[in-house]
């Protein structure tokens, strides 16, 4: 697993200079860590396809659920800002894509491969306006875009293993 996201991060481009820029601007992100979870359980709500996962058998949202949710994005936020390639690190990422891909219990059975890149492009256009708000129209703001974009572009990969694995080269 670890080789199979150093050779993605090499495709996408992501190098040691993406990697400090993601932890430089790990704090702006992770001060809005609960703004941000928030909003994207809040978008998932206003979608059938995806509310399905996290109402309870009324239809009515399952807070409880929603706060282990949440809890789960913060955490996953909080491991992508450090930007570590470790064998953990790696395996973390399987998991999380495995436990959406082979939901043994919980409302809506499992989570559809489309659903998953959808969340990832809603995270990316959540941080790409947080860099801008925070950091102006300058290049700082574009360069945190940047990286962290190539970077949920390799977690992204590595989530969908659970789904489908890789084609052996």
């Amino acid at each position: 697993m670890p080789r199979f996201v150093r050779e993605l991060m090499a495709f996408v481009g992501f190098d040691e200079r993406d990697a400090a820029t993601v932890r430089d601007s790990a704090p702006i992100v992770l001060a809005r860590e609960a703004d941000f979870t928030t909003a994207l359980y809040e978008h998932f709500l206003k979608f059938p396809e995806s509310a399905r996962f996290f109402v309870g058998p009324d239809g009515a949202p399952d807070a409880a659920r929603l706060e282990r949710r949440k809890h789960s994005l913060g955490r996953w936020l909080r491991e992508t800002a450090q930007a570590a390639v470790t064998h953990e690190s790696a395996y973390y990422l399987l998991a999380v894509g495995l436990s959406h891909s082979h939901r043994a219990t919980g409302p809506g059975g499992v989570v559809p491969p489309h659903l998953m890149v959808n969340a990832i492009s809603l995270s990316q256009t959540a941080l790409a306006r947080l860099f801008a708000e925070a950091l102006g129209d300058g290049p700082a703001a574009l360069e945190a875009s940047v990286a962290w974009n190539k970077l949920l572009c390799v977690h992204l990969n590595v989530l969908l293993l659970g789904y489908t694995p890789p084609t052996p080269r």
